[in-house]
């Protein structure tokens, strides 16, 4: 078992895919081909939309948005480990996992937009809306597993958070709870050595985070982030654990952010090129690239096709989520409840009235 074999308390860590693209001698999980290139061109899609979020922000089209920009691996290695109907709840830097989790595209930037609507999902997926507040998303994952337990269910939720959320009372309360009950639930916290521009050596004493799992009577693993073959073997194991009633699992991924923290954010006044240029040759999608290649099942005029057919699914993603109807002022009561209070229908009452905008 590579979580009894990768002990964090003894300094250990996952690797299975090293950097120069060959594996590690008996931990390959051996993949099928079409699903090795499944998440790959998920994981090419993302980098493709990620950079337009980007520009698209620059340009005034989009609000404050949190690039992904080389966490690819650490959280569509995750999502391939989940089954249709276990439970992603994510935070705000995922889109590589909810694509590969057939949440439209459009929706995303929707909802980066600043439509709610956005955040409205296929019936046939299970997902949270984003949880912007740090941590809080947590012990709401592992609500939704406490109560598939009771109901004898046997999904699992998989629920992601920064280092920085770590920090956070909540992921203590979560954590504590998912031990105590046992629940199904795979904790992945994706390590990119910033809570924003606070490193993360100074936010805890603690050597890894995958170690804090001891404390609460549960395993936890530190795995190479972007390596997305150990991010998906640590989680199939991980939510095979959980699956099987025997409890939770923290996932350290160990990555780093090669964009800002969001598009408010400088991190060259806190960052030095050097370190920014040792993580470049880390790359996730290079070293997953160069895997494929060995393998004989990619190539460059594939990558280029790819590029392009991404290129074009976010355009029209893009044109999709700007042509959408605008938000009105109800949308800023709606959401809340299934049903208003009354002070809520007299505030929307007021502020149409000063705006002089009607809903709808």
């Amino acid at each position: 078992m590579l979580i009894d074999d990768f002990n964090p308390l003894e300094g250990k860590m996952l690797q299975i895919l090293k950097t120069d693209g060959t594996v590690v001698e008996g931990l390959d999980p051996k993949l099928d081909d079409s699903v090795l290139l499944q998440a790959y061109r998920t994981m090419v899609l993302t980098r493709v939309a990620d950079e337009k979020a980007v520009k698209l922000q620059r340009q005034g089209r989009l609000g404050a948005y949190p690039p992904c920009k080389g966490q690819e691996a650490a959280v569509i290695g995750p999502a391939m480990a989940m089954r249709k109907d276990d439970w992603f709840v994510w935070s705000f830097r995922e889109m590589g996992g909810l694509l590969y989790h057939q949440i439209p595209l459009m929706s995303q930037f929707l909802y980066w937009m600043g439509n709610e609507m956005g955040s409205h999902y296929p019936d046939d997926v299970r997902a949270l809306p984003s949880s912007v507040p740090v941590g809080s998303q947590l012990t709401h994952a592992v609500g939704i597993s406490y109560a598939a337990k009771l109901r004898g269910e046997d999904t699992v939720s998989v629920a992601f958070f920064g280092d920085g959320g770590s920090s956070e009372g909540d992921f203590h309360e979560a954590a504590n709870f998912a031990g105590v009950y046992q629940c199904p639930v795979v904790f992945v916290c994706q390590n990119n050595q910033y809570a924003i521009s606070y490193p993360r050596k100074f936010q805890t004493r603690s050597p890894t985070i995958a170690q804090k799992a001891v404390s609460y009577g549960f395993p936890g693993i530190l795995v190479d982030g972007n390596d997305i073959l150990g991010m998906y073997a640590a989680a199939r194991e991980a939510v095979e654990r959980a699956r099987s009633g025997l409890g939770p699992t923290l996932i350290e991924a160990y990555t780093y952010r090669l964009g800002d923290h969001t598009t408010s954010d400088d991190a060259t006044r806190y960052r030095l090129e050097s370190e920014l240029a040792e993580w470049m040759q880390k790359d996730p999608l290079d070293r997953f690239n160069r895997y494929l290649e060995a393998k004989g099942i990619w190539n460059d005029d594939l990558e280029n096709a790819a590029v392009k057919e991404a290129q074009d699914e976010v355009e029209k993603a893009v044109s999709e989520a700007e042509n959408y109807p605008k938000p009105t002022v109800d949308e800023v009561f709606r959401h809340m409840y299934a049903e208003m209070s009354p002070d809520m229908v007299e505030q929307m009452e007021r502020i149409r009235a000063e705006t002089g905008k009607k809903g709808a």
